[in-house]
This record gives structure tokens, sequence and C-alpha cells, in this order.
């Protein structure tokens, strides 16, 4: 609580979006508690060669000093750190992962980064992921031929069982029936719409392409794409698409066209085990995914390169699309001893910027994402690590099963305190650059997870959801979470929306309960600020409940999250303006007592108060 402290938003760092050879100022705030402080130094890594620049007092405010330094950006992904000596001859270490004893890592230090940032918007999204077949379905839908493959099942129908046909499954939702609902989306206050593929395909989910170049008619094809977002753009909606980088669908007229003609023009598009172009390389062994081979240049001017590729035609009109989500991101380009990766992720944002530079990219990788998300391409993640495991792991039953994509290692939830909690999120969230972590999603559950309220501990569904929308990163509700759908495993979770329910009192109360956290970010003009874009700083961590402040110039805000009932004790000199704290959502109580702050949770509770924002007159 009171530490030193730094972290990449406005209030420590003078600019968002450095040039190389710039100047950025960078503060660090100490607390006078902390000891006296004999100097700070920032050391930095340019070409990999160490340097160090003085740091002096700028501020002292409220019993802390603020120290600034410059730091001259000479790489594209400049990192540095902060050395304080205090006048004991103590010395401390301050990374984007705490504050150390010892020497750090270079790969835990804060990160200035060069280039293209991600759009203005995507700071202050919430997604809302949607499943296609399983949202809404129109009238047209009923006139439709179904293909082959589809095994049709009435809205209402439970989802299949049987592993070997539940992708096959077909409810029939489409598109003209998700833009009939678009009024839902406004009542939740969401911004950001996340569709699953929407390209043909030989299952329900659509990853497995047939082609690029069409929407699926049974989605209503291109027309009823263009309507939909047409319809999400006039009320405020942005709205992204989903592509697979890695692979096809065996039905896919590239794949077709070379599966035994090793002399196509479509050949060097897949990796092939024989010759005759019979064996073939796969997503995880399965036959219906072919993975790309990205040596073929073909293949990168077809699919990525310039702006007859399928990334830009789909950006361009008349769909305009605000961006895309890629699939298996992790495993593109990579097999074996090739990584073609970063080569592939920096066309392919590089045709975005070429078509419209407004457009967000993020890339599914649900571990360890860090290395690959260091500012040269991705604007953020799809990952489960630095949140959604953590998070469940804390606010799950204990051995609950979690089969599917959520990635646990014997598909059960472990049981984590609030410390273990904190300290995995910080743990892979230090990896990343400041604002790729303000685009990364952060997801209580997805299409390829089981749902979060099947396993959570009573009460605390509002927990898990105010720590999504009030951590930095982009909030995450996949579609029927709000109408308090369950699901064991990610294929069970597709539940189609039961939109016959809306009305009934619980399922109200449940979306009115995903509102009210969601106007957090989109209507408190101080917690919008902060929530936004601004700082954190943990003041609190136990096993059942822990306590931060997101912070902005034009506002703060505090935040109590609790599993169980829990008392909290910080001191004044923590936070400042507590005796005017402002309650926006929750119902923890705040009491100020001969400076302390005493915040106080009966029992499972998220509760957040706007407080004034951070203003450091400078001398």
């Amino acid at each position: 609580m009171l530490q030193p402290h730094h972290d990449g938003s406005p209030v420590y760092v003078s600019t968002q979006e450095p040039a190389l050879g710039d100047l950025v100022r960078v503060r660090v705030r100490i607390p006078h508690s902390f000891g006296p402080v004999a100097w700070v130094r920032t050391r930095s890594n340019p070409n990999r060669e160490p340097r160090f620049a003085a740091a002096s007092v700028v501020a002292t405010q409220h019993g802390w000093d603020w120290w600034e330094a410059e730091v001259e950006v000479e790489n594209p992904v400049h990192g540095y750190r902060f050395v304080i000596e205090l006048g004991d001859g103590a010395r401390w270490w301050l990374n984007a992962s705490g504050l150390h004893d010892i020497e750090t890592l270079d790969s835990e230090d804060f990160k200035l980064v060069v280039g293209a940032a991600a759009p203005e918007w995507a700071a202050s999204s919430v997604m809302y992921q949607i499943f296609p077949d399983r949202f809404g379905r129109s009238v047209a839908a009923d006139d439709r031929e179904l293909p082959e493959w589809a095994i049709p099942s009435a809205w209402g129908d439970p989802v299949d069982e049987n592993l070997t046909t539940r992708g096959q499954q077909f409810y029939g939702g489409d598109l003209d029936g998700i833009r009939e609902h678009l009024d839902h989306l406004q009542r939740l206050g969401v911004t950001l719409i996340y569709l699953t593929p929407v390209f043909p395909g030989g299952s329900n989910h659509r990853y497995d392409a047939s082609s690029f170049d069409e929407v699926d008619p049974l989605l209503g094809g291109g027309d009823a794409y263009v309507r939909l977002i047409e319809a999400a753009h006039e009320r405020g909606f942005k709205v992204i698409g989903d592509l697979t980088s890695n692979h096809s669908g065996d039905r896919h007229e590239w794949f077709v066209a070379a599966h035994g003609h090793p002399d196509a023009a479509e050949s060097d598009f897949y990796y092939w085990r024989d010759a005759e172009n019979e064996g073939y390389e796969s997503w995880l062994g399965v036959s219906s995914l072919p993975k790309f081979n990205w040596n073929s240049e073909e293949l990168r001017r077809r699919f990525i390169e310039g702006h007859d590729s399928v990334v830009a035609r789909w950006l361009g009109a008349p769909f305009h699309l605000d961006g895309w989500r890629i699939d298996v991101a992790n495993m593109t380009g990579r097999l074996g001893n090739e990584d073609l990766n970063a080569e592939v992720r920096q066309t392919i944002r590089r045709t975005m910027l070429e078509v419209n530079p407004d457009t967000i990219l993020l890339g599914e990788s649900t571990n360890d994402a860090s290395g690959d998300f260091q500012g040269d391409a991705w604007h953020g993640a799809m990952t489960y690590a630095p949140f959604t495991r953590p998070l469940w792991s804390w606010l799950s039953e204990p051995g609950s099963p979690a089969e599917g994509g959520i990635g646990f290692v014997d598909g059960r939830v472990p049981e984590y305190t609030g410390e273990q909690f904190w300290r995995a999120h910080v743990r892979f969230a230090a990896g990343f650059p400041w604002r790729t972590r303000l685009a990364t999603m952060n997801a209580l559950d997805t299409h390829d997870t089981p749902r979060f309220r099947t396993s959570a501990r009573p009460g605390t569904v509002p927990v898990a959801l105010g720590l999504s929308v009030t951590l930095p990163g982009i909030p995450v509700v996949f579609a029927g979470d709000e109408f308090g759908l369950v699901g064991f495993d990610g294929e069970q979770s597709r539940t189609p929306i039961p939109w016959e329910t809306v009305d009934d009192p619980t399922v109200a109360a449940t979306i009115e309960l995903y509102s009210s956290l969601i106007r957090l970010r989109t209507q408190h003009p101080a917690a919008r600020a902060a929530l936004n874009g601004g700082g954190i700083r943990w003041l609190h961590v136990g096993d059942d409940a822990v306590a931060f402040v997101r912070e902005s110039a034009e506002g703060s805000v505090l935040i109590l999250a609790a599993r169980a009932g829990a008392t909290v004790t910080l001191s004044g000199q923590a936070i400042g303006g507590a005796d005017v704290a402002e309650p926006l959502v929750g119902g923890a109580e705040l009491t100020v007592s001969a400076g302390d702050i005493r915040l106080t949770a009966g029992g499972p509770s998220f509760t957040a108060w706007a407080l004034p924002g951070i203003n450091v007159s400078t001398s």
C-alpha cells in the first residue's frame, strides 16, 4: 500500500505514443514512510546495453515525493525500470512486476512502445462476443436450405452432449437475428461487438472456412452482414470479425485445389507430408483444419497483404468492419524450426493501417502471450493467463470441473487465495507494455470455455464481472452470461439465447447487474476517465478481499472486491479524498477515522467509490 509506484498511464508517463528519439518524462512516486531516499535513477537497456538517467524530485504531496527522469526512446520497444537507493544503502528495483530487492529481468521492465497505437476508442470499449448460430434467428432463416453437415435443432433444444456431432448441431441463428436484438446490447451498455466467424464452413462454429470471400448464406449472406454492421454503427457500436490465420477448413477452395494436385497454384499454401499432396499438417492433428504455410508469397498476397487481400476487403466498403480478432494467433506461422509469426502479424497490421488506421487487431494466445505482444502488431490479446484463470481460481468452488479451452491442467479449477490471484495477475500482465494491457481482453468466459457462473462461489458473479470492468483491459461479456446461462465446457456454453425469458424477474435482475457495472466504464465521468486508461495501484491483498485504486488526473476509483465478509483498513496516506468518496456501485461501507480508511464488506460483494483525480503540481 505504501510502496514506490509507477505504471504506464498518463499520470506517470508524459506520452502514450512516443517516437524514436523522443525524450519521455517518467515519474515514480515514493512515500515518505518508505525511508529517506538517497537517489533514484532509471535503468534502460537500449541496444542491449544498460543506460542510467538520474531522477529528481519535482513535487511533494500528501506524504509522497514524485521523482522524474527523462528517458530517450532508442528502440521500438524501449524498456526501463527504476533503481532506488535509500539513505542506509538499501537498494530497490521497481519494474512492471513490482518492487524487488535484487536486480530484475529485462523482460519485466516497463516499456515505451513506438508505432501506431490502438484506436482511441479501444481502451474505453466494452466487448460483447456473439456466436452467430446461437444469438438470434430471423424469420428468413426458416426458408434456407440446410447443407449436408447440419443437424437441425429447435431454438429451445439443449446443446448436444455427443462430442462427435455437437459441431454439426444447427440452430439457425443469423445476422438479421443479431440486428433485431441490438436494443438489448444498448440496454447493456456494451460498445464493441465481436462476431465469431461468418464465412461458410462445415460446422456451426465456422472456424473451418471453405471460403474467405463470402458470408455464409446460412447467416443471410453479404447483404445481411452489411445491414448488421450499418445498423450497429448507427447506434454507436464498433464491430470486429474473426479470421483463422493458422488454418482453413479442408473444404476451402484453396485446399481443395491443392489436395492431391502438386502443380496447383495453391499447392504451397499448406504443409504437405508427401510429394503427392495427400498427407498434410493440421491444427493439433484435426484433419478438417489444414495448416497454412506462410512461406507462400501468393498466400500472403491473397490473404493478408495489400488492398486486394482478405484482411483488407472486409475492412473496406461496403462492410466497414472495425478490426479483426485472429484465431490461434500464437500458432500462426509456427511449425518445427520455422517461425514466421512476426512477419504474418506485422503484415496484417500494415494492411489494416493502409485500409483504415482506426481499426483494432486482437490475437488469440491463451497462455503467456507477452512474447508476441510487444506492440509491433497486435494491439491486445485474447488470453486467459493474466485474468481468466487467476480469477476462476479465486472465485470458483474449489475443484470444480472446467473442461475445454480455458486451459486448466487437469480440467479442474485450483483454489487460490486473493494473494495468489493478485500474484498471478501481476506476473502475466507485467510482460505486456501498458498500452497492450489496455487493449487485452478481460474475459470471464468465451465461446471456448465453460461459463463462469457454472462453478462460481455463491454471490461472486458481481465480483468477477466488477473486476473485468475495472482492471486494465477490455471487459468481455460472452452473449448469454447476462441471462444467467451455465455450461461445463466450451461447446455446452454455446447455448441459444433464451429471449423469451428476458422479462423474467431473475433474468431481468441479472441483466441490470451487468448493465450497472458496465456503466462504470461508459457513463460516470470520473470513473470513465480512471477506468479507460488510468493507472492502477494495489492497496490490499488478502485471502478473501483485494482493494486497488484506478487513477487519472480527471478522477479516480477505489475498488473493493470480496468473495466473503471482510474488513480492510487502509492508511489515509495511501489514497487521498476518501472523506469525499462517492459510492458508485455495491454495498460495502467506507468510513474514515483517525486518518485511516476502513472498508467493510458483509459478504461477497463488489463496491466502487469515486475519488478526486491525481493532480501533481511540479516545482
